[in-house]
């Protein structure tokens, strides 16, 4: 299947997903004016986003069944206006403990109801099995897009403003999501589900794969993207403004994150139609550990950090078409909003730690270097995780009448 013959619920989803993860990741060049205006330390603004990520995920299996149940459309909606309310309120907080309220929790609920769980699970429900790695990393890629145009925007905007405007431009940008989200549509298509799938209940759909092995590694696996993905959105700006680089460094090293995570997230989903997409999930995680590794031991210059975020970009997100699609691929289209939303879940538990633990170690030590070094032990312990995983499509058999 051609890119340009996908239905218009995944144009629909890319341009939901450039607003809603474009402004999530910049929130890493906020933290030193935030931090500044209340006069705190790093590990308050690191908490802050842990819990934005913590209620992201706490949020994602029940937005996932309400998805699943009630449609997209009406959930995005919804996500889009709580995600434009915290943003505000954000703006015109006066005490700090106000930001766990608007930035984390109110924030938190709008990203899990306008990023990807929901986009990918209306897109596997109108697009062939065969083809769903591929769109999903179509998705993906033109997502993350919003990585690359939103972040060199808010830059631009805390240089001629003040942060408190910058969050209002974002609340404002917040509409088009619930525009766009007229137009999502998840009618599923002539065989795109079977018989079988179609009499599975909710509760014999979670008992099925949490008898799973195979869910359980996917977790993990994707509980490390979560912490390292976090990690360095929201300290590298600050790693590299410690090391005495210019201040633009980070907006670009970040924006070539987003830049190169557009071709590498196709990259990686179209390998996952073409081969394994265990092995090509071990490769990547594999990928990542050397670019770490490499990054934390070589000099910090202003090519450097430019040329990590290209290399990591490539990798940064590959893991959300490959997750996905083996969700897809064992348990099929029917419940996927729920049971990615689950794994998803623990994608924000380990965003929560990334980003927490972040801080509190540079508080703590004076030093991100323990924290760099963890990610690269991660990565190679995700990359043997995925090994094991039995990813045959479960055969369900119809209940015949009496």
């Amino acid at each position: 299947m051609s890119i340009f013959r996908f239905p218009l619920v995944v144009w629909m989803g890319i341009g939901i997903l450039i607003v809603s993860l474009g402004i999530r990741q910049s929130f890493g060049i906020f933290m030193m004016p935030i931090s500044d205006t209340f006069q705190t330390g790093r590990e308050f603004f690191s908490l802050a986003i842990a819990v934005q990520n913590l209620m992201f995920g706490a949020f994602q299996p029940f937005i996932g069944m309400a998805a699943d149940r009630f449609g997209a459309k009406r959930i995005i909606a919804i996500g889009g206006i709580a995600y434009a309310l915290g943003l505000y309120l954000t703006s015109i907080a006066t005490s700090a403990g106000m930001l766990y309220v608007s930035l984390g929790i109110l924030v938190g609920l709008g990203l899990s109801a306008t990023s990807y769980v929901i986009i990918l699970g209306a897109v596997a429900k109108v697009v062939p099995a065969e083809h769903t790695a591929k769109a999903f990393g179509l998705t993906t890629a033109a997502g993350s897009f919003g990585m690359f145009a939103v972040i060199p925007g808010a830059q631009s905007l805390l240089a001629n403003f003040d942060w408190q405007t910058a969050m209002q431009v974002f609340a404002v940008l917040c509409t088009i999501m619930i525009a766009f989200s007229v137009f999502i549509k998840t009618s599923q298509g002539a065989g795109m589900t079977n018989p079988a799938d179609d009499s599975q209940t909710l509760k014999e759909a979670l008992k099925e794969a949490f008898n799973h092995k195979g869910y359980w590694f996917i977790h993990a696996g994707f509980f490390v993207c979560g912490f390292q993905v976090m990690f360095i959105a929201t300290h590298l700006p600050s790693y590299i403004a410690d090391k005495g680089l210019p201040g633009n460094t980070a907006a670009m090293a970040l924006a070539y994150v987003g830049i190169f995570n557009i071709f590498g997230s196709y990259f990686w989903g179209l390998m996952g139609d073409r081969f394994n997409k265990r092995y090509v999930m071990s490769s990547l995680y594999m990928m990542r550990s050397v670019v770490l590794a490499l990054f934390v031991t070589l000099p910090l210059t202003t090519e450097s950090a430019t040329i990590f975020g290209a290399a990591i970009g490539f990798c940064w997100l590959g893991t959300v078409p490959l997750t996905s699609g083996l969700v897809r691929q064992i348990f099929g289209a029917r419940y996927m909003s729920t049971l990615y939303g689950l794994v998803f879940f623990t994608h924000q538990i380990g965003s929560f730690m990334g980003a927490w633990v972040g801080g509190r170690v540079f508080d703590h030590y004076g030093s991100y270097e323990p924290i760099w070094w963890a990610t690269v032990v991660l990565a190679l312990t995700a990359a043997i995780l995925h090994l094991p995983i039995n990813d045959k499509p479960i055969v369900r058999v119809v209940a015949q009448p009496a």
